[in-house]
């Protein structure tokens, strides 16, 4: 069981909002740190959008989560911020609905509490785009829901240096605030830069719905509530390294209690549960989604390509030559996958052996089709193998498989 790198303070940024101005205006303007006020276009429209992953969670009620999709972070031991609960992998403390929600309950069970934190870890690790999730919060001192992302590298990049985007925190003692933090090296725990959103009419968070969202790109990052940004950061805003420039994976969880939110106590109702509507993943329009589309090449110059330019589920994927044609431009989309000729790079079989086949495959949302850039490799989290033409011979034709990533020349590729 690993900790929750999170020991934090208040953040100090609290935007100011009234009814009028996003009635009036359809903006809000963010106050930073700094006392600058941040504009901010109300409505960001995903009308030009793709959306390139999604859990919907439209199941049976009191059915599991998807496991493709999601896994069970389980334990106490106070999550590094001298938390109560102890997370379970129980349908009492995550289930579906039957109405389209996923339902994270914690619980009051004897003279401690249960409840459940979920990642995508190794599964959908999204580099860019935008990332929402439409949630009720649930209320009360001492509660304290997420939506957050670690980076990919996580726990092999100890935290804070693997970066933490916190899309949205709640404690229970401020109903009407959300907070958006980043952490990395040199700014975490009550240091993390960030800022937080105040409900237009000062009513809580847990009555009804709300949409949190950031949109990524490089350098760039801005969070939003039900369409209104309310605070953007760049690099000249950390005081540290940006490390956001890579794959996170998402994390939703209901703590209870810790330095942050403080305790329960006799106000605080149990049991109390977040719903979750959605988790989605969009490449976005302005480009920066996917970090890009074009080539794929080999150290010596060869491309990577889809062989015969076939789109059959199963096709072999090889070095050929550069020709410019659509088998041999590649897209990376923000939910981690490489696409060309509308389907996905994927490990045959979902396979996690060296070895392995790569294949190209109906895009499934699975770990068999996530692939990070580590330097100039090409990864895939579920089996940390890494792309390399098979015997490591390059030559037009040699099909591809998974390796143990050793940083050869044979493992570096150059992306768009």
């Amino acid at each position: 069981m690993r900790a929750k790198p999170r020991t934090r303070a208040v953040v100090t940024v609290v935007t100011a909002l009234s009814a009028v101005a996003l009635a009036t205006t359809g903006a809000v303007a963010a106050v930073s740190s700094a006392g600058s006020a941040i504009d901010a276009d109300g409505e960001t429209g995903l009308a030009a959008a793709q959306l390139v992953w999604s859990d919907e969670f439209d199941g049976a009620a009191g059915s599991a989560p998807d496991p493709a999709n999601w896994n069970h972070e389980t334990g106490g031991g106070g999550w590094g911020n001298n938390e109560l609960q102890v997370y379970t992998n129980s349908r009492a403390n995550s289930a579906l609905d039957g109405n389209g929600n996923l339902v994270i309950t914690a619980r009051q069970e004897g003279g401690g509490y249960t409840s459940a934190r979920m990642t995508t870890k190794d599964k959908v690790e999204p580099r860019y785009g935008r990332v929402e999730a439409r949630i009720q919060i649930p209320r009360g001192q001492g509660i304290w829901p997420a939506f957050w992302m670690l980076g990919a590298q996580f726990p092999d990049t100890p935290w804070p240096n693997s970066g933490e985007i916190d899309i949205m925190e709640n404690v229970g003692y401020e109903p009407h605030i959300v907070h958006g933090t980043l952490h990395g090296p040199g700014y975490s725990g009550g240091g993390g830069v960030g800022g937080a959103y105040q409900h237009p009419q000062g009513w809580s968070f847990a009555d009804t719905f709300h949409t949190f969202a950031i949109d990524w790109s490089p350098d760039r990052i801005s969070w939003s509530v039900d369409g209104n940004t309310y605070m953007t950061r760049t690099p000249a805003d950390v005081p540290g390294t940006w490390v956001y420039n890579q794959p996170f994976f998402m994390i939703l969880n209901v703590a209870v209690g810790g330095n942050w939110p403080g305790y329960p106590d006799g106000t605080t109702q149990f049991p109390q549960q977040m719903r979750v509507d959605y988790v989605r993943v969009y490449d976005t329009a302005d480009g920066g989604g996917g970090g890009g589309t074009g080539t794929v090449t080999a150290s010596n110059g060869m491309c990577l390509d889809v062989a015969w330019a076939d789109t059959a589920n199963g096709t072999p994927i090889q070095l050929a030559h550069c020709n410019g044609n659509a088998a041999q431009s590649w897209t990376f989309a923000a939910d981690g996958s490489v696409r060309a000729l509308g389907k996905c790079l994927d490990v045959a079989g979902g396979g996690t052996a060296p070895g392995t086949r790569v294949q190209l495959w109906d895009c499934n949302g699975t770990g068999a089709q996530q692939w990070a850039r580590d330097g100039g490799a090409l990864r895939n989290p579920q089996s940390n193998l890494c792309l390399q033409p098979v015997g490591r011979v390059q030559n037009d034709g040699t099909h591809t498989e998974i390796a143990g990533c050793d940083g050869s020349a044979v493992q570096s590729w150059t992306t768009p």
